[in-house]
């Protein structure tokens, strides 16, 4: 049987923390047994925002060495800008987009309301949606990992194929469905009241690849009692930390900890030590992998390279039928 086959990409923002990785990186770990999978590493839309371009080609290369680590299999692997039919994609559906619905992507509305001082605002953070549903169909991709946050963009890809098949008379284009799995949201253990974010600060993120007596300090520091829960609701911040041992599978401090929490037993101390462990035995895990990987790091790039020289080949074929069906003009591959 035929697997689906799935798309998901993530921008070179930075180290990855333990945000990023149980909210959707491990979930790609498990994905590669059961689809094809084609796992991007998006620089392009990296470029929609101020950057400096050393630091993003350095980012670029940490974000594969990190997802490596942490068991992302290479041969899905591709950077986005080895893959130069994204872009050329992206112009076609841009002459199949409506420009009313760009403008009212909420991404765009966030971003551009923070500008940089001289009030510049690119026409690439406009058209980010477009290039993102280029990133997913030129894969013909089945399913696309979403959270409820991506929904609108999700839907205009679907809107962007649909335009597409109908203006060439033909169902070329599969609609792709999101991928809505049970994955934690983790907040910031400095405020429960926000997402683990690195935009917020560095102590609102744990670092995924951290130094072991760093993260037990950033869990020791951690606010337990935040917000304004209802008399007998667990506090948001006592839920983040059952949250970190939970999807970081340590199920027997989970179980006798939600044991002590329903007998009102519970030790914040143990809670967080249980958290720390976790999270510890985690990235201690992680950090030799990478080590491995960065001790070859020459080999490692050029597996990469050639990943995505692979991957190319489909985005090509893709490219060669899209030109044929809208009357463009082909070179020979």
């Amino acid at each position: 049987m035929e697997k689906k086959r799935v798309l998901s990409c993530i921008q070179p923002t930075g180290n990855m923390h333990f945000g990023n990785y149980f909210g959707a990186v491990k979930n790609w770990v498990k994905m590669q047994e059961s689809y094809e999978c084609y796992y991007g590493v998006v620089d392009y839309h990296s470029m929609t925002m101020p950057y400096q371009p050393d630091k993003l080609r350095q980012n670029t290369w940490d974000l594969i060495f990190n997802l490596m680590a942490v068991g992302i299999n290479p041969e899905f692997l591709f950077i986005q800008s080895l893959v130069p039919e994204h872009a050329e994609l992206s112009w076609i559906f841009n002459c199949f987009t409506p420009y009313g619905r760009l403008m009212q992507m909420t991404q765009f509305k966030d971003k551009s309301a923070t500008a940089t001082d001289d009030g510049f605002v690119s026409a690439g953070l406009l058209d980010y949606p477009v290039l993102q549903a280029a990133d997913i169909l030129i894969y013909r991709a089945d399913y696309v990992p979403v959270g409820k946050d991506q929904d609108q963009h999700l839907e205009l890809t679907r809107t962007i194929a649909q335009r597409f098949n109908n203006q060439v008379g033909k169902e070329y284009f599969v609609l792709p469905e999101g991928l809505h799995s049970d994955t934690p949201k983790i907040a910031s253990t400095a405020d429960p009241l926000r997402k683990m974010s690195k935009s917020a600060g560095e102590k609102h993120s744990i670092n995924v690849f951290e130094d072991s007596e760093r993260i037990r300090k950033q869990i020791r520091s951690a606010v337990t009692d935040a917000g304004d829960q209802p008399a007998g609701e667990m506090s948001l911040g006592v839920q983040n930390l059952f949250e970190l041992i939970k999807a970081g599978e340590n199920m027997t401090a989970y179980t006798s900890l939600m044991e002590d929490y329903n007998a009102e037993n519970l030790k914040y101390v143990d809670l967080k030590a249980a958290a720390a462990e976790t999270l510890v035995a985690l990235s201690e895990q992680f950090r030799e992998k990478r080590a491995e990987l960065l001790a070859n790091k020459k080999d490692v790039k050029n597996q990469i390279k050639a990943s995505s020289a692979e991957i190319r080949k489909r985005a090509q074929e893709t490219i060669r039928e899209v030109k044929e069906l809208t009357g463009l003009m082909n070179v020979k591959f």
